[in-house]
């Protein structure tokens, strides 16, 4: 069975990408920072008769980085790495005349930095993988300018164009930077505690992803409202 590493995977996204990989064979190794939490999401996935380890931290960990690696190798290799674990750098979100420093540094170490050291990590099982792939959770706000979301989308632009040069400087691999469009979710309902308009649960976007996989279009930015409509 192909194995893959998710990252932020108790909850939102990642617990729907772990349970949709799962549905499709995949062995796995999640990551989170509440050991209860992702302990919960792991035994869930033991129904789908796939092998599942939880590895409990903080991806800024280098140790915590080489855990992860290290329980892929156990199952058999890596074959894909998803960046999904993420940080906003205030909460809620605020104005960029009083985004915190500190906040931004978290956002970029978390957002960005650990993103690419698991990368390195990784690369090498990857590229021994001969189908290996990354997938970096990218957001809206990367690209475009929404007030409040500056020191988050600079962070998500900064991984956008981190898998953009590891897309060229690895052929071998596909890398894809993925904008999962609005979704409920935990990271969402502290960004902007105040807005409870309805948004799509987290597993409806799971399709796109799974696409990805299916038919391997070429390393690059996409989005998962227009996968799901059959386009890019």
């Amino acid at each position: 069975m192909p194995v893959a590493i998710i990252t932020g995977a108790s909850k939102g996204l990642g617990r729907a990408l772990a349970e949709g990989l799962a549905a499709h064979g995949w062995d796995l190794v999640l990551d989170a920072r509440t050991p209860e939490v992702l302990q919960e999401t792991a035994a869930g996935l033991l129904a789908y008769g796939t092998r599942v380890t939880a590895v409990p931290g903080d991806v800024t960990d280098a140790r915590h980085r080489s855990e992860l690696v290290a329980a892929a190798w156990k199952l058999g290799g890596v074959d894909l790495l998803v960046s999904n674990a993420s940080a906003l750098g205030a909460e809620p979100l605020v104005r960029l005349d009083a985004l915190p420093l500190e906040g931004l540094r978290r956002a970029l170490e978390v957002n960005v930095i650990a993103a690419l050291a698991l990368v390195q990590e990784a690369l090498p099982l990857l590229r021994a993988s001969g189908t290996g792939a990354v997938i970096t959770v990218s957001s809206d706000a990367a690209a475009e300018a929404y007030e409040t979301w500056g020191g988050y989308g600079a962070s998500k632009a900064a991984l956008d164009h981190l898998a953009a040069v590891l897309g060229e400087e690895e052929p071998g691999l596909r890398v894809w930077a993925v904008d999962p469009g609005d979704m409920a979710t935990d990271l969402y309902a502290a960004a902007v505690p105040d807005d409870d308009d309805p948004r799509p649960t987290p597993a409806s976007v799971v399709p796109a992803f799974l696409r990805l996989l299916d038919e391997r279009p070429a390393s690059g930015r996409y989005g998962a409202p227009s996968l799901l409509e059959g386009g890019r």
